[in-house]
């Protein structure tokens, strides 16, 4: 059931003296895009009428296709809490349509819809609580952002040693504004970098909240004169930045499907499947939950990250999967490689779809590893049949290439789209010379 009807928008407007609206939408790389409109357009955004170029946005359409429709969710209505007080802004996020009203094929949020509906046909609520991770940073005279901190803090450190305290308070209390329900925020393992959680939600409206969540962000950093980056691996020789997914699933009376007292674990037999199914697709979405060149350089051993496909019950966080020690209806399964980078229409999609195959196929996980994997040899880890993560971003691309759960997940449209830009950055990257072979090449040969 929806919250809001189209007058209770109007009348919201009006009430709080909203002047611009926002009409938010989301690209295929998860770069957040929106056509602002005065409040006496309402009426026609509200009627889907509010049009936009699709050939200007990277990955869409081209350009002899190129009018885009914006139908807005209106349970999405927010107030931008950091904006004046007088003439205010809102937001409304939107689902893109074609001229003859038809979902666009190229809209992630459309393709998470797809995936949640088919959850629905089998009687599940997908249930997601992210846990999003960040770096703060100075900006230089100009402005333009820098990886430098004068700070030195690690992991739950306080304030005055953690400088940042104030403006992660800031950010919470705004966010808190928009409606969101923070269940903590702290300093992270490196100096300068910082993770805020919020309540789980269902798969859309986490999806959506991860988008807002990273916009304020950003927009409340500016306004402490930082700068915020979701970039996985800003600096080398620090922790990266994680956005680790924490996945159940409800039946219809919202009762949790993972949960069972009689098994060891607490574990049911859907939640062995449905993370079977995940261990079993990995490799071919990794590039989907790491995007980018620069998520491989998280996903190294000694720092916290993940590198081998595998799962613990004994919640280890050397594993890629591991299971909180909270059961009953917080029992959940953590999937820890993802990164700030992604998309969370689309790695949220392609998470659950990889679960709901498992199910589905009824497929059996490997046996847990309950030791760290990191303290083991090559000989132990080959015995036990533990694979690795893709190493590279071209690595992933192999994976994805050959995949026809990616294709048939995402659709024709955005697996051509994203791979071809994918090989592009991969491509480009290659043909770059970096400091580091500089500095270890130059003088030697």
């Amino acid at each position: 059931m929806s919250r809001y009807s189209k007058k209770d928008i109007i009348r919201m407007v009006e009430e709080e003296d909203v002047e611009f609206i926002r009409l938010q939408f989301t690209d295929i790389f998860g770069m957040l895009k929106n056509v602002a409109i005065t409040s006496s357009q309402l009426s026609k955004a509200l009627e889907n009428r509010c049009m936009f170029d699709g050939s200007a946005i990277e990955g869409f359409v081209r350009i002899e296709e190129s009018d885009m429709y914006l139908y807005p969710d209106l349970d999405t209505f927010e107030i931008f809490p950091w904006r004046p007080q007088q003439g205010k802004v809102a937001r409304l996020i939107c689902d893109v349509h074609r001229p003859n009203g038809e979902h666009f094929e190229g809209d992630p949020r459309y393709v998470l819809k797809k995936v949640l509906k088919q959850a629905a046909e089998m009687g599940y609520t997908f249930q997601v609580g992210p846990e999003c991770e960040f770096f703060l940073f100075h900006t230089d005279e100009e402005g333009r952002p820098t990886t430098n901190t004068h700070e030195m803090a690690g992991y739950f450190d306080v304030g005055p040693i953690d400088m940042a305290e104030n403006v992660r308070r800031d950010i919470v209390l705004n966010l808190e504004d928009m409606g969101f329900e923070i269940e903590a925020s702290h300093h992270e393992i490196a100096p300068g970098q910082h993770e805020i959680d919020f309540m789980y939600g269902d798969g859309l409206t986490t999806a959506d909240n991860v988008m807002t969540f990273k916009m304020a962000v950003k927009t409340i950093a500016k306004r402490h004169g930082l700068h915020a980056t979701f970039m996985p691996k800003p600096k080398a020789g620090v922790n990266g930045s994680g956005m680790h997914i924490n996945m159940s699933l409800a039946d219809q009376n919202g009762k949790n499907v993972f949960e069972d007292e009689s098994d060891r674990l607490g574990l049911s037999r859907e939640a062995y499947q449905f993370m079977a199914g995940i261990l079993a697709h990995i490799r071919e979405i990794t590039i989907l939950t790491n995007p980018l060149v620069n998520s491989y350089k998280r996903l190294v051993p000694g720092y916290d990250a993940p590198v081998y496909i595998a799962w613990s019950g004994s919640a280890s966080r050397s594993s890629m999967i591991r299971i909180p020690s909270s059961r009953g209806e917080s029992t959940r399964i953590e999937l820890r490689c993802p990164d700030s980078a992604v998309n969370p229409y689309l790695a949220i999609a392609v998470c659950l779809a990889a679960g709901l195959d498992g199910i589905r196929n009824q497929m059996e996980p490997p046996e847990s590893v309950d030791v760290n994997i990191f303290a083991m040899g090559e000989d132990e880890i080959k015995a036990r049949g533990i694979a690795q993560l893709p190493e590279t971003l071209g690595e992933a691309l192999e994976a994805f290439k050959g995949s026809q759960f990616a294709r048939e997940v995402l659709g024709e449209h955005i697996y051509t789209k994203y791979l071809k830009a994918k090989e592009a950055e991969w491509k480009k990257f290659r043909a770059e010379v970096t400091d580091w072979e500089v500095e270890e090449y130059l003088y030697k040969y």
